[in-house]
């Protein structure tokens, strides 16, 4: 073993490690005999693939080079495309039109051909979120509208061979989610909400009648949902009754929907439900002979269920800590799980009558460049934040881990705290190279779930109303001094990272705070008032709720705004931005780092042409923690290991 200071360790998993063969898998759909899901893929510049398994065939990609099946409704996207037995449909990243593509035992014939009109301005009109008729004949979806002087938000239904325009269904809200036809065909239901609501606020559950070959609606309710109720997920079982997840418990968990009554088919004290930021998330499948199998989410992690009509779940034995994209195939369950020594998989889970078999992993990882004794396994922790520590928060802590180095006796690691986006989102509990990058390294990580966060039912969730910017602020610096005050971080070498709303929380913790020592934020936002002046429809209202109405709490805005406040901003910083980004505007970093140049503040600044919000591209990734690396090392006085980027420092 060699003794070597913690920071300066030298490590096998470098940034090209992070991004090398990295594709993460995601919307599991079984169809028939087969299971498709779709991947993004850094080396092939962020795009998203669709991938067909069939266990008597090859696995294959079907998305001819240059697709990409990813929409840019809500910005964020997801439930991107569809696939039946015959056709795969999706929406064209390139001009969001939706196509279909000739599904064969191969894999696809022909070319994509677009099956909804061309718009007079690109990217103005947007489709998500299809769910087919039963007969095959129509598709019915989200549709986004940016070709007039406000977006739109409204349920259309599409005929499935392109032959005819698409029809409204729906109209008249914000925002719509989650269409979802009965397997008779004869009823829609979906999601609808209002500013300044989010989907995690208030939403409504619709019900109506479909008629006139899937061209019209009628005899619409709403039969779930409203104020301070967010209903999500709804789904229909085989036998035509409706679930969905709602959190009128201060949890999201399951119901069915019985005439216009609501039964609780799962009573946990834990939230099934994710926040809806993209579409099509599926946490609950039904099993043919009606069993559910549901995830569920207990301090921090994830764990599979199953629940028969009577009595309490059962937990299922398996080794995933995070699980996404619950869906069944007759007696089988699939899901993407990922655990914190293992990256995210698609397994098929055989659930007989006496419980569960083997799980199968038909979309294993890619190859890990170490073995799992390189890893460190997130721990969960709770410390006391806020005034006089009177409540609990939590995150996700992770030791220096490396087993050819020792550091020397009284050494404590630089530390890195994590703050994830959303801010409604929460710490990812799996295996990331991204944070064994820094572990191996020697520094401790902790991911932060601050009050705000899912996962800790609503209560928590709520902590953050008209507090974005105070309650998460104090729960990282609590964080952090928990960890220094337990001698598992060096109190003077505390670092804070983030980006989108995380970059804000690093921004606001530097401004108000003397606790860290440096700190990166990625496309953070600076100016709040302009974020509710600039953003995108769906989120240009959430601030209401995290902040205040605007204009009328300006004075709170400008309070909380860390480019109002540059003369507290004192600490090292470097910033990261996609040029691209429509979520946060470049403007918004751009503003952080020439203050800090004025003021003479070491600052680094990178951005990057062909990026959005969230870096995508491989070559974005590497240039990323190599330079935050080198940025700390530089400014903190140590010596990292390894050929680092070269990095200017203006301030230095």
């Amino acid at each position: 073993m060699s003794t070597i200071p913690y920071g300066e360790w030298p490590s096998p998993i470098s940034a090209e490690d992070v991004v090398a063969a990295a594709a993460s898998p995601g919307d599991v759909r079984p169809v028939d005999d087969a299971v498709f899901w779709n991947e993004s893929r850094p080396a092939e510049g962020g795009r998203i693939q669709i991938v067909r398994w069939r266990s008597d065939g090859p696995t294959v990609d079907l998305l001819p080079d240059g697709w990409s099946a990813r929409t840019r409704v809500h910005e964020y996207g997801g439930g991107a495309w569809l696939a039946t037995a015959d056709w795969l449909y999706f929406s064209s990243w390139d001009d969001q039109r939706v196509y279909r593509l000739a599904l064969d035992p191969e894999g696809t014939e022909g070319d994509p051909e677009p099956i909804t009109p061309e718009p007079t301005e690109r990217h103005a009109i947007r489709y998500a979120d299809f769910d087919p008729t039963p007969d095959g004949g129509h598709l019915v979806c989200v549709r986004e509208r940016h070709d007039g002087p406000d977006v739109r938000n409204e349920i259309v239904s599409i005929p499935a061979d392109g032959s005819a325009a698409p029809t409204v269904l729906f109209s008249g809200t914000d925002f719509v989610a989650a269409p979802r036809v009965s397997p008779d065909g004869e009823r829609l239901t979906w999601l609808s909400w209002d500013h300044p609501d989010m989907p995690w606020d208030s939403t409504r559950l619709h019900l109506a009648a479909l008629v006139d070959g899937a061209s019209a609606v009628s005899d619409e309710r709403v039969v779930a949902g409203g104020p301070g109720e967010s209903v999500i997920q709804p789904r229909w079982r085989a036998d035509g009754v409706l679930h969905f997840l709602s959190d009128r418990t201060d949890w999201w968990n399951l119901y069915a929907l019985d005439g216009d009554a609501a039964t609780a088919v799962t009573d946990v004290a834990m939230d099934v439900g994710t926040p809806a930021w993209v579409f099509a998330m599926s946490r609950y499948a039904f099993l043919s002979d009606g069993r559910v199998v549901f995830a569920a989410t207990d301090g921090g992690l994830d764990r599979l269920y199953l629940a028969n009509s009577t009595g309490a779940p059962t937990p299922l034995d398996l080794p995933y800590t995070e699980i996404a994209s619950v869906v069944a195939h007759d007696r089988s369950v699939l899901f993407v799980g990922a655990g914190f020594e293992s990256e995210a998989v698609v397994v098929a889970l055989p659930v007989g009558d006496d419980g569960p078999g083997t799980d199968r992993v038909i979309r294993p990882s890619r190859p890990l460049p170490v073995g799992s004794e390189w890893f460190s396994p997130g721990r969960p922790v709770s410390f006391p934040s806020g005034p006089d520590g009177a409540r609990t928060a939590h995150g996700l802590y992770y030791p220096p881990t490396n087993p050819e180095v020792d550091a020397p006796a009284g050494d404590t690691p630089p530390l890195l705290v994590l703050i994830h986006g959303g801010p409604t989102a929460m710490a990812r509990a799996r295996l990331d190279l991204a944070k064994q990058f820094w572990t191996t390294r020697g520094f401790a990580v902790v991911d932060v779930n601050y009050g705000g966060s899912t996962g800790f039912g609503r209560p928590y969730r709520d902590l953050l109303d008209g507090a974005w910017g105070i309650v998460d602020v104090e729960d990282c610096v609590a964080a952090a001094t928990h960890l220094a005050d337990e001698g598992l971080a060096d109190p003077d070498r505390l670092c804070i990272r983030g980006g989108s709303a995380g970059g804000f929380t690093v921004l606001a913790a530097l401004v108000e705070t003397d606790a860290f020592a440096a700190g990166a934020s990625s496309y953070g936002v600076a100016d709040l008032t302009a974020l509710a002046e600039e953003t995108h429809k769906f989120e240009s209202r959430y601030l209401d709720g995290l902040v205040g109405p605007y204009p009328e709490a300006k004075d709170v805005y400008d309070a909380r705004s860390p480019i109002r406040h540059v003369e507290r901003l004192d600490r090292p910083l470097i910033v990261f931005q996609g040029l691209e980004d429509e979520i946060v505007p470049p403007n918004q970093s751009e503003m952080i780092v020439d203050a800090l140049r004025a003021k003479g503040v070491p600052v680094a600044y990178l951005a990057f042409e062909g990026e959005q919000h969230g870096f995508r591209r491989s070559e974005t990734v590497i240039e990323v923690l190599g330079s935050e690396l080198a940025f700390y090392g530089r400014v903190l006085g140590f010596a990292p290991a390894g050929d680092l980027p070269e990095v200017q420092i203006d301030g230095l």
